[in-house]
Parts: C-alpha cells; structure tokens; sequence
C-alpha cells in the first residue's frame, strides 16, 4: 500500500506534449495521490485535457509561440524559445510551490524549469519524456554537431549561464538536458535509436501510455468491410498536405472489401465526390479505429509511430519533415511499414505500397510480434508502479534522515 503523496506534473504547453503523459496523472489521481499540474493556463485547450483527469492545475504564463504557433526552423532558434520559457517559468513555479513542495516532480522533457525547482528543493524528479532518450556517445555524435551550428556556443553559454543562477545542483547543460537521473520513455523501445546504448539504470520503456479501455468515440469497423484502411495524417499541429488525401482518394476508390476511413480537417479538403467505399470524418485521436483497422495511412510522428505498433497495423509512412523521416525509417527497418516521400506520393505508389503490406506474411508477423513487445512494456500502470517506487524510496530516506 503506497502513501498518498503530492505528485507534481510539469509540463510544456503545447497539446502534443500533454497527451502522452494524460492517462498516467490520470492513473496517479485514482490512487489517491493529489496530483497538481501546472500548466500555461487554466483554460484552453490544454487544460481542457488536464481537468478531467482529477489533477489541480496550477496557472503559470508561457513565452512559447502556442498561439500563432510562429515556431522557427533553426534548431538554435527553436532551442532558445525552450530556455527562454524555463527562465520566465521557474520564478512562476518557486512562487506556486516553495510554500506547498511536492513529494516528488514529475517533468515533460521540454520543461526545464521542472528540473530546476526539483534540485533546488532536493526533491525527487521523473522526466516523462515522450521523445527517444540519450544514450551513451550521444553526447558526442549529436551534441557536437548541436553546437557547431551557427548560435551553438552561445545559446550553451546562456545556458549554462542560467543553470549556475538557478538554483539547480546540476550546473553541467549537456548533463542537465539530456541526462535526467530518471525517465520513463514514453515511447516503444523498438523506436529508440541505439537502445542497446542507452543507461538503463535512468530510462524504463514504459511504453505508449494508451488508455483502451477507457470509451473513446464509439465508431465501430463496418459489419460489412473486409478490410478497414484509416488514412490519418495528423497530429496535434496540422492536418497534412491536402494534395495527398486527394492521391489516397484516387489509389483506393472503390477498392474491393476495403473500408477506407479518411480523417480530415474539413470536408472542404476534398473537392472530389467522396468515394461509396470512403468515411470521411473530422480528426480526433484515432487509437479506436486503429484497434479496428488492418492498414494506416500516416505521417509518422513519434505519436502515431507508437499508435501504430500499439495497435499491431502495418503502415504506409508519408513523412512530413526530419524527425518523422527518421521514424519512417524505423518503421520500415522494424518490417512493418513502406515509405512514400510527400514528392513521390501517387494513387499507384500508393496502391503499390498497400498491396506490398498486404502481400507480405512477414509484415503481419512483424506486426503481432511488436504489438507484444510494446503491450508487455507495461504502459500506464507500470510508470504509475515505477512513480510510486521513487515516492517510496523518497519517504524512506526522509524516514531514516
């Protein structure tokens, strides 16, 4: 029996940082625990998610660009909006929490001030990171090449500059944003480059975080369909090119027994009669239809990358930018997908493309074999377990001080 404690969630305003870790405050709440959560603002769309979870959330004033979402595409730039944000909200937290500590902190990956008001109080902390993690000789294979790049040395100096005013025991940045003393990752670790180099003494894979059997939105796979396809290139900033919903429309136009479900921003996305064998529904989280589906269609983000091996569907991957490049990559190399580039996307390399996965015992056995790796990782309740262990052990070195 674990004690009820005050768990702290720090998170980054952003939806897509807050859905990973959801069901987790979800899961802490329902043990008793009082779970705070301190958020940009107590309205919106990000609380929105955060109320119905039990958590209390705590307001603080964000610098990030959530609004307009004018986020640059130089990665000092980009890394710089992130200090920026710790600087403006670690006086924010000190204020809410100096006076009511949690027992321990819970922080999102790109929340640095989570980390900084933990050491500062000599709390326990847990990074929920729902990104890969850094593994041994990262440092060096990434970092370096992170700080060559123009701005590199001074944005680090500026970092390093607020480390040592903060408050935080951890003065070294390499250390202090890559190296927590303890993750849980969020993620497959099938999709963690070099997983065999990673510190398993700090990171648990706990998994994609997904609540089943929790109601979602009701739909159910049509009675009739042989197949059911879920075209769903979003995520939580954008609903993907137009011009390949329009491509999927023309590969897969009264395919014989297939379903094809196609989530969009608007119907006003598809000009074109809307095929007898098409659903076409607004975007909402699609782990329901996922559950039910034989085939998707995604722009694999680390987030649909996770739905996809969670639900055991084979994918065809149409990344948008880098980081979703890389994860097509991974997918394909995992056996599980094939991989058309935006430039190249066509209704035959489509069809091409689904008729391969489908054509292929390897890949369904590829699938199912994943879809229990990455269910055996233990989800949600095992970072619940694994958080409670670190309140234990916190309690018990308070006991014996």
């Amino acid at each position: 029996m674990h004690h009820p404690a005050h768990i702290a969630m720090v998170g980054t305003p952003l939806v897509g940082h807050v859905l990973p870790s959801l069901e987790i405050i979800r899961e802490l709440v329902a043990r008793g625990h009082r779970v705070t959560y301190a958020t940009a603002t107590t309205t919106g769309p990000v609380a929105e998610l955060i109320t119905p979870t039990g958590a209390e959330p705590v307001g603080i004033t964000s610098t990030l660009p959530t609004a307009d979402r004018a986020w640059p595409q130089d990665p000092i730039a980009s890394a710089s909006l992130f200090l920026d944000e710790a600087m403006a909200v670690l006086p924010q937290l000190r204020a809410a929490y100096d006076d009511d500590p949690a027992d321990l902190y819970l922080y999102d990956i790109g929340a640095y001030a989570g980390r900084a008001l933990a050491e500062a109080q000599g709390r326990p902390l847990v990074q929920l990171s729902a990104a890969q993690v850094a593994w041994a000789g990262a440092r060096e294979e990434i970092g370096a090449a992170f700080a060559q790049l123009p701005g590199g040395p001074a944005h680090r100096a500026r970092f390093a500059a607020w480390l040592a005013r903060c408050g935080a025991a951890t003065t070294n940045v390499e250390e202090f944003t890559g190296h927590p003393p303890r993750v849980l990752a969020m993620i497959p670790r099938a999709m963690q480059p070099h997983a065999d180099r990673v510190d398993t003494e700090a990171v648990t894979f706990v998994g994609p975080c997904f609540d089943t059997g929790r109601e979602r939105d009701g739909w159910l796979r049509p009675a009739a369909a042989k197949k059911v396809m879920l075209v769903s290139l979003a995520g939580s900033a954008n609903y993907g090119p137009r011009e390949t919903y329009h491509q999927c429309v023309a590969a897969f136009a009264d395919l014989p027994g297939w379903h094809v479900v196609l989530q969009t921003g608007s119907s006003g996305d598809l000009a074109e009669r809307i095929p007898r064998n098409f659903e076409v529904r607004p975007w909402t989280a699609p782990l329901t239809m996922l559950e039910q589906a034989d085939v998707w269609v995604t722009h694999t983000g680390m987030g649909s990358s996770s739905q996809g091996l969670h639900a055991g569907v084979p994918m065809i991957a149409v990344p948008h930018g880098p980081d979703q490049s890389r994860h097509a990559d991974r997918l394909v190399e995992l056996g599980v997908a094939r991989r058309i580039d935006p430039a190249d996307v066509t209704a035959a390399t489509l069809r091409t493309a689904l008729m391969e996965l489908i054509g292929d015992p390897q890949v369904a056995a590829r699938s199912a074999w994943l879809w229990s790796e990455v269910r055996a990782e233990g989800g949600i309740h095992r970072a619940a377990d694994l958080i409670e262990e670190q309140l234990e052990e916190q309690l018990a070195g308070d006991r014996v001080g």
